[in-house]
Parts: C-alpha cells; structure tokens; sequence
C-alpha cells in the first residue's frame, strides 16, 4: 500500500471510533461522513495504485 493509502485508512479508523465514541443524538453525524469521505478516497487510491503499478515492456 502507498503512503497516502496507510493515511486515508488511519484517517478512516480515527473518524469511525470518534464516531462511535461521540453522542450520534446530536443530529450531527459529521464524523460518520468524514469516515465515508476517507473511505471512498481509500478505495479511489488503492485502485489508482493498481494501475500505476502497471509497467509494460513495451519493445
């Protein structure tokens, strides 16, 4: 995994247990959006990641 991969999947945990540890009565689920956002730019990176990766001989 890259480094901007290990910083969205810790970025993703943080926001998920801030989450959890936070009253949701509030009517503000930020950290739960948070946590979709980084989710979502965890998966974007790792498939972007992939494709980098991809080097073909070309001859």
């Amino acid at each position: 995994m890259s480094k901007p991969a290990w910083g969205f999947l810790c970025l993703t945990i943080a926001t998920a247990l801030m989450g959890l540890s936070n009253d949701v009565q509030d009517g503000r689920p930020v950290a739960f959006i948070a946590s979709a956002v980084f989710g979502c730019l965890l998966i974007l990176t790792l498939v972007v990641g992939r494709r980098i990766k991809f080097d073909p001989v070309l001859r």
